[in-house]
């Protein structure tokens, strides 16, 4: 009836939370794109992120955020195709987004 996730009491959805305050919730596994996040999540790891499904990032403004939150859905749905169209980047965001990528080791 309940996939194992929930069974260990975890939401299929997690929260990524702006420097200035804006949120998007996001597929759990999508999330785990990044190692980064992965390990905020990981039950093993003793952080807070684990027990809340909320990861906030003092570092990394709501557009940023949002363009990331964009990819990873973006990676999940596409994850198993071979001719996947260039996901819309645009040039002003570059910088920061491969900061924060570095970042959050996506």
């Amino acid at each position: 009836m309940s996939s194992s996730t929930q069974t260990q009491g975890l939401s299929k959805y997690v929260t990524l939370i702006s420097s200035d305050g804006f949120e998007f919730v996001v597929l759990r596994e999508a999330a785990c794109t990044s190692g980064a996040i992965k390990r905020m999540l990981d039950p093993k790891s003793g952080f807070s992120e684990a027990t809340t499904g909320r990861c906030t990032f003092a570092e990394i403004n709501g557009i940023i955020l949002e363009k990331i939150a964009e990819y990873f859905c973006y990676n999940f749905k596409n994850r198993d195709r071979e001719d996947v169209p260039d996901m819309e980047i645009p040039p002003e965001l570059c910088l920061e987004l491969l900061m924060a990528a570095d970042y959050l080791d996506t």
